[in-house]
């Protein structure tokens, strides 16, 4: 069993220099509904990560499993309904602790997109959940509508930096605004072929490497980058994991 005290530590030593900051950007604080919650953001936070860090696929079922044995770690734990209301609340400050928590820079990066399913195209037009926010987009599997997770990672396997888009947003788009900050060697699939953005990030010291399509003429590679786009497989089996344990019906209606 993971453990939850080291983890909760983690999260309220990131809170407390957080929550003066947080609190003082926001234009009112208004109270939620219902009853006054007694969980503090920082057990809240802290629920909601060990429940992406346990090996449950429901977060009913996990939420059960903490109510009947975690009672001494969280005695004001409210019902299931209601932390499914005030959770939404702890969403920002998990954006802000994923953020610290990114990976070191090693000079060897890759980068990817994947989908975010909201739900079946065919039910674009009667999508109301995320209407005017979910868009159609193309990947190589064919049209959908959601949305894209892009993310850059080290050789390690660390998750860097990351973006949340539309679904037609092209792979192109966020690549310099997730690349601040980036140095060394960039990987990525037949995508993010770009002549102006291979210039751009050049000129950030990150070289941009990519297999060429089929209708483009060969040019000479190092056996070091041909090794290097062999290894994309890391961010692509990071990307399967991430649609294994939060898959894309968790996203659909």
């Amino acid at each position: 069993m993971l453990d939850i005290t080291k983890l909760f530590c983690s999260v309220d030593d990131f809170w407390k220099s957080f929550e003066s900051h947080w609190y003082k950007i926001q234009i009112s604080h208004k109270s939620s509904r219902g009853p006054t919650c007694n969980l503090s953001m920082s057990e809240i936070m802290t629920i909601l990560i060990f429940f992406h860090q346990s090996n449950f696929r429901t977060f009913k079922y996990f939420y059960f499993l903490i109510l009947e044995n975690y009672k001494k770690a969280f005695p004001k734990l409210p019902s299931y309904s209601r932390f499914v209301y005030i959770q939404k609340q702890a969403f920002i400050p998990l954006f802000a602790f994923l953020h610290q928590c990114k990976g070191k820079v090693t000079g060897i990066s890759f980068i990817d997109s994947t989908v975010l399913k909201v739900c079946h195209i065919k039910r674009s037009n009667s999508n109301k959940v995320f209407k005017k926010l979910a868009t159609k987009g193309k990947s190589t599997t064919g049209w959908f509508f959601g949305f894209k997770l892009h993310l850059i990672v080290n050789e390690n396997g660390e998750i860097f930096s990351f973006q949340i888009t539309q679904g037609n947003v092209s792979d192109i788009s966020p690549v310099k605004s997730l690349a601040e900050g980036l140095w060394g060697k960039l990987i990525g699939d037949r995508g993010y072929i770009s002549s102006s953005l291979f210039q751009e990030l050049l000129e950030k010291n990150i070289q941009l490497i990519t297999k060429i399509r089929n209708n483009m003429k060969n040019k000479l590679m190092d056996i070091q980058e041909k090794l290097l786009l062999r290894k994309r497989a890391i961010i692509e089996t990071i990307n399967d994991q991430l649609k294994k344990y939060i898959p894309d019906r968790a996203f659909q209606t």
